[in-house]
């Protein structure tokens, strides 16, 4: 199990890093700016807490890390799904953290219903 969860926390860090390069080809501009924002906050803020998680003080604490986790992971996939509608940068690169962030929000969802 422990080995699962540090093979996630590394598929998490790599997506957040992956996310942040993403981002620094996006022009900035004043719409842009908030896109920009929002993803960088909901990406790193996923990751972040299911590190948090691995530290919980009870199964409830966990779980609502996770969650938090899970969330958070959602949002990262709306704002994803924004660039790659407005064409901010290439359809490709755009594309593969969609399906990477769509198996992330599968994997987390998995976790918090199995520790319920």
């Amino acid at each position: 199990m422990e080995e699962t969860k540090n093979k996630l926390s590394e598929r998490l860090f790599r997506f957040v890093i992956n996310v942040l390069k993403l981002l620094r080809k996006i022009k900035f501009t004043e719409s842009n700016r908030v896109i920009i924002y929002q993803l960088s906050k909901s990406s790193t803020s996923s990751g972040a807490n299911y590190e948090e998680a691995q530290a919980g003080s009870s199964k409830a604490d966990f779980n609502n890390k996770v969650n938090i986790a899970l969330k958070e992971m959602r949002e990262t996939n709306y704002w994803l799904r924004i660039i790659k509608e407005l064409q901010l940068v290439s359809d490709e690169e755009t594309e593969l953290l969609i399906n990477e962030s769509e198996e992330l929000k599968k994997i987390l969802g998995t976790i918090v219903l199995k520790t319920k």
